[in-house]
């Protein structure tokens, strides 16, 4: 039977980049690749270029094999942008669905590393990465996170929302979630439980008719300022809260907060009978 051997063409975009040498030793795999790409779109413009402003090397991160560090060594083009009325004279070109231009790993090595992250922590994905021979930080990790919820479409929602505080860190650091009532899905987290960065969201999305809000009077202070035709509702468990304070102030003015029993002198007839028990 003959060996099989790994075709490494088969994991590459083989048609804009050719797979020249592989170099190997006891901990890392470094892939040696080089564009042969004629054109690409400029990222501002998105005008179409042919010509070569030159080349430079690339050293970037891939899912890892065999335990073993995966570095690509990518010889890629610099574009000169024809579109005199663009902002932008150069730029480096990008694999779709691959790599970007400014990227320092693969866009399928991202996504795992954010997989693993959502499902354990930025520190727990950091040491596992490690042990996988996938090296990253638990502050990188952070920072792509970031990275791919701002790249994200802005989801649609309606005109009724809830607004809540939560805790990133318990008595240290606080922010606001606001969930679109419709899909129960969270649309926004915000710095901070004042009330300062609800003012500034508010402002940019006039069209909320109705908030679900706790009982935090930041939050409703915003609400009226900003949106004062907003219909402000206390959510069940507020409206349960609310009412057991009210049935406590009710009993505190009824029943008095202590109760004392006075002990009279003890009438002539029940020492008698106590000194005859003695």
């Amino acid at each position: 039977m003959k060996p099989v051997e790994l075709n490494l063409e088969t994991f590459y975009p083989m048609e804009s980049l050719q797979l020249i040498k592989v170099n190997e030793d006891e901990d890392t795999i470094v892939i040696h690749l080089k564009s042969i790409t004629s054109a690409c779109g400029c990222p501002q413009c998105q005008v179409t270029s042919t010509h070569y402003h030159g080349t430079h090397r690339r050293t970037v991160q891939d899912l890892p094999k065999l335990g073993k560090n995966v570095q690509l060594k990518i010889t890629t083009h610099e574009y000169e942008c024809l579109n005199s009325a663009c902002s932008v004279s150069t730029f480096s070109e990008n694999f779709v669905h691959f790599l970007d231009a400014r990227s320092r790993m693969t866009e399928r090595c991202q996504s795992f590393i954010c997989a693993l992250a959502l499902e354990t922590s930025a520190e727990g994905c950091a040491k596992i990465c490690h042990q996988m021979g996938l090296s990253i930080s638990g502050d990188s990790v952070i920072r792509l996170l970031l990275s791919k919820f701002n790249e994200q479409d802005k989801a649609f929602f309606g005109d009724t929302i809830g607004i809540d505080d939560f805790a990133f860190k318990k008595r240290c650091t606080y922010g606001t979630i606001l969930v679109d009532e419709a899909t129960h899905l969270p649309i926004e987290l915000l710095a901070g439980r004042d009330g300062s960065t609800l003012k500034d969201w508010l402002k940019q999305n006039p069209h909320i008719k109705t908030v679900t809000r706790d009982r935090a009077s930041a939050y409703a202070k915003v609400l009226s300022e900003e949106l004062p035709d907003v219909m402000q509702i206390a959510d069940r468990f507020h409206l349960h809260q609310n009412l057991l304070t009210a049935v406590k102030k009710a009993l505190n003015h009824s029943v008095p907060a202590s109760i004392k029993i006075l002990h009279d002198q003890p009438d002539a007839s029940l020492e008698s009978d106590l000194k005859k028990n003695d």
